[in-house]
């Protein structure tokens, strides 16, 4: 059974720092696709970061430069790190993992999903 639990979220002011993790357990596939999306209430699940098995990553364009995504294969986990934050970044983020050999940043590529975590940011 596969299950995604992130972990990190948290409030912070403007210019301020986080680093979400998830952890992935029960994955069966050696290629995969790991990523991150945020929500905000009444809007649709964005994509923000995407990594693949090979180590090949994609941002969406406003988080281009502040935010990492890395995984670390040890942990069998997933990392968001956020710098320069700012209040539009303030949403739920949840991880997402597929075994599908697809690469970006649209929520129908992936099959399973983290329950998320919260992110707020203050002005």
């Amino acid at each position: 059974q596969v299950q995604l639990v992130e972990s990190g979220g948290g409030s912070v002011q403007a210019g301020g720092s986080l680093r979400l993790s998830c952890i992935v357990s029960g994955f069966p596939d050696s290629t995969y696709t790991l990523g991150w999306f945020r929500q905000v209430p009444g809007k649709e699940r964005k994509g923000v970061a995407a990594i693949d098995s090979d180590g090949k990553t994609t941002y969406a364009d406003s988080v281009k430069g502040r935010f990492t995504i890395s995984q670390d294969d040890h942990e069998s986990a997933l990392h968001l790190q956020m710098d320069s934050l700012k209040p539009d970044d303030a949403a739920m983020y949840y991880c997402a993992a597929s075994s599908a050999v697809v690469f970006g940043l649209r929520s129908d590529f992936y099959d399973y999903w983290g329950h998320g975590t919260q992110v707020t940011v203050s002005s």
